[in-house]
């Protein structure tokens, strides 16, 4: 590619590069965490590197190298950080649903395994990753269907409630049938969600961002204004009521308040969201038993009265795990109930240690403050508000998980993304990844020079 430089105009000779030598660095450094991870568990578990570590490796290695040559060649402007911490996370994941695999089938040669379904599952995600960025040219092109949006998210929401398709798991009604697999509607209507919030917040911001009164120099909204986030809150608290999911109400208001104040910029909005919050906190654990449960949980989990089992063989694990952990496949995960899914990140504090969770983290970290860097630079208020509810989704998730398993607030359920097992949690997130590098891409792509070079001017031209 080439660019001009022109004396009339010095922003012409920026160069803008696409560092997607960059990216497959640091790609490989990171199918070397997430193999290397693999061959670790079975040197813990079986003193021996996996048989399986060629085949296991190459199709992971495949498919990462798939989605850096799908950007590479759809989306060459891409951030170049996002697919190798995702690669990262996801490596993890796989190689620890390996570890309490062989942990389980120590116990029980007929147990289930896990691993090979997520890296199918993977494979979906990936192929839905690669659909994303071909089909989707222009993310712009997404406001169109701003209130389609919005009603498919209704609809998968719904979905669960339906009798003979929805299913109860663990006390949560979000789950339906499809044959031999089950699948998450909720996953898939967070996105639609964000879509519908950006293209009605673009439409409506400026009289969303018109203030009332004004109180402890904070300017509040109008009274005619709150019927938006009065509907949310309803909608919110129907998911708890109805499928009984405290994890996805959580999120799914929560998203909306931070797109809601980004947008209008006006902080009276958080004092009223969180007024909300804390009524329907309050009104459901008055009202709800399994609200009333997580809460008794969280604060006395040794109390024998409640079901704290599972927080409480999370918090010896990772004690046990210390600073550095018990390495992988020298720890005991599998004394944590569902240590594949919820509680995959106790499972890592104990083999990882503190040091390891940390780590973890500061990736996440990373996803939701790339995430946020793209809204910053975007160039249009649809992908700036999409951009940022992306990331908001990543925070308010791994918030609430990794809270909920170290105890710094009630467990809700939700999983870890790319980590925990779940295909629909897996295949959404993906997406979602994929969303963020379009955007990002069309925000970090050169502005076309419509003006070329003066007359008698020379062309300077800049290899990329």
């Amino acid at each position: 590619m080439s660019s001009h430089t022109s004396s009339r105009n010095p922003l012409t000779g920026f160069t803008h590069r696409r560092r997607r030598g960059a990216e497959l660095f640091l790609l490989l450094i990171s199918l070397a965490v997430g193999i290397g991870a693999h061959a670790a568990v079975g040197l813990g578990v079986e003193g021996t590197v996996p048989t399986d570590i060629i085949g296991y490796g190459g199709w992971l290695a495949g498919l990462c190298f798939l989605c850096h040559i799908v950007i590479r060649i759809f989306a060459p402007y891409a951030d170049p950080v996002l697919l190798p911490i995702v690669a990262a996370l996801n490596g993890l994941g796989l190689a620890m649903i390996r570890r309490i695999d062989l942990a389980n089938l120590e116990e029980n040669p007929d147990a289930n395994t896990f691993a090979s379904t997520q890296l199918i599952w993977m494979t979906i995600g990936v192929a839905l990753f690669v659909g994303v960025l071909v089909v989707l040219r222009d993310h712009r092109r997404l406001q169109a269907f701003t209130y389609t949006s919005g009603l498919a998210a209704i609809g998968l929401l719904l979905l669960p409630l339906v009798p003979g398709l929805g299913t109860e798991i663990n006390g949560a009604r979000i789950w339906i049938n499809l044959g031999p697999f089950s699948f998450q509607p909720g996953e898939i209507a967070k996105v639609c969600l964000v879509v519908f919030f950006a293209g009605y917040l673009v439409l409506h911001r400026d009289a969303l961002a018109l203030a009332g009164r004004r109180f402890l120099g904070i300017d509040f909204p109008r009274g005619r204004d709150l019927g938006p986030i009065l509907a949310m809150w309803l909608i919110s608290l129907g998911v708890l009521v109805f499928q009984r999911d405290l994890g996805s109400s959580l999120l799914f208001f929560g998203l909306f308040l931070v797109m809601l104040y980004v947008a209008t910029e006006r902080p009276g909005w958080l004092v009223v969201g969180a007024t909300l919050f804390a009524a329907g906190a309050y009104a459901g654990f008055l009202a709800f038993d399994h609200v009333q449960t997580r809460v008794n949980t969280w604060l006395d989990p040794f109390n024998p009265d409640y079901n704290g089992y599972q927080i409480v063989q999370a918090m010896f694990g990772m004690a046990w795990g210390g600073l550095v952990g018990r390495g992988l496949g020298r720890g005991d995960p599998t004394l944590i109930p569902v240590p594949e899914s919820d509680f995959i990140v106790a499972a890592m504090g104990e083999e990882l240690g503190l040091t390891g969770v940390m780590a973890i983290i500061l990736l996440y970290g990373l996803i939701v403050e790339r995430g946020l860097r793209t809204a910053l630079v975007c160039r249009d208020a649809f992908g700036k508000l999409v951009a940022t509810g992306l990331a908001v989704t990543f925070a308010i998730q791994v918030f609430v998980v990794v809270g909920g398993v170290t105890k710094l607030i009630p467990l809700t359920g939700l999983t870890t993304p790319f980590m925990s097992y779940g295909g629909s949690s897996l295949v959404a997130n993906w997406a979602i990844v994929a969303l963020l590098l379009r955007i990002s891409d069309q925000a970090r792509r050169p502005l076309p020079d419509l003006t070329g070079p003066a007359e008698g001017e020379t062309t300077q031209v800049v290899r990329m």
